[in-house]
């Protein structure tokens, strides 16, 4: 299956010379039905301050929707897995950064690393819905294959994070049975998190923030974005997550 080259995955060595003489390593997952293309700035501007960065493109990803509907979270996870082995093999300390399901894909890495990440950041997580229309995805992904794009919710004009233009339901039953479980775990997780979270978010309810702030083990930071909607990295927002982050990364990495 064809690629879109909006999809490609990034992938840059680190440069200790601008990080202390330590090489740090920094994993960013993009969402559901997304591709790299929404984290490519974030990483982009990571990777200029010396930080090895990989950003993946998650299988069904980038091709098409139909072709997601082929794949499952523990497909995507196991992308994540690679990435974040690739990073911890080849550098100090690794920090993992994720937006919606890439941030609970980040959460999961960290409840079954809990040593091995230094640090976590999330951009509108999620671990829940109150949408009453997904308790029928066990029998509706077997009637209807996709229901209407959850795409591009973005406050800055002219924006297109160059998502699918419908979402697979197969998909979106698998993404959602791994929540219960994530949540289950997430007192294990202890690295410090930074959570950014969008005063206005058309995706994303508020029901995740409770479950993950008051879950986890860790410090939490929260950051309120007041003028982005969802995918706030290529938002109005955006350069105040690439900075934010990139001062916590250097502050948890700090002679780890």
């Amino acid at each position: 299956m064809a690629v879109s080259p909006h999809a490609a995955p990034l992938s840059r060595p680190a440069q200790p010379d601008l990080t202390g003489g330590r090489s740090i390593g920094v994993l960013l997952s993009h969402g559901f039905t997304g591709s790299p293309f929404s984290m490519r700035p974030w990483g982009e501007h990571l990777a200029e301050l010396g930080y090895a960065v990989e950003v993946p493109r998650l299988p069904g990803h980038g091709t098409t929707w139909r072709e997601m509907n082929q794949t499952t979270w523990n497909d995507w996870y196991g992308e994540i897995s690679r990435a974040y082995a690739k990073l911890s093999a080849e550098n100090d300390a690794v920090v993992a950064c994720g937006l919606s399901m890439g941030g609970a894909l980040v959460l999961r890495l960290a409840a079954d690393h809990p040593d091995g990440l230094a640090g976590i950041v999330v951009v509108n997580p999620a671990v829940r819905t109150l949408r009453k229309d997904v308790l029928a995805l066990p029998v509706l992904k077997h009637l209807v294959p996709a229901f209407p794009a959850i795409a591009n919710d973005i406050k800055k004009p002219g924006m297109d994070e160059h998502a699918y233009p419908k979402t697979p339901l197969k998909a979106a039953h698998s993404m959602m049975s791994a929540w219960r479980p994530l949540v289950g775990d997430l007192g294990r997780i202890t690295a410090p998190m930074l959570y950014f979270r969008s005063t206005v978010d058309h995706v994303v309810d508020e029901s995740s923030e409770p479950l993950i702030v008051e879950g986890v083990s860790s410090e939490v930071t929260m950051r309120r974005l007041d003028n982005s909607f969802h995918v706030a990295t290529l938002d109005n927002d955006a350069e105040t997550i690439f900075a934010e982050s990139a001062e916590f990364i250097a502050k948890v990495t700090a002679g780890s």
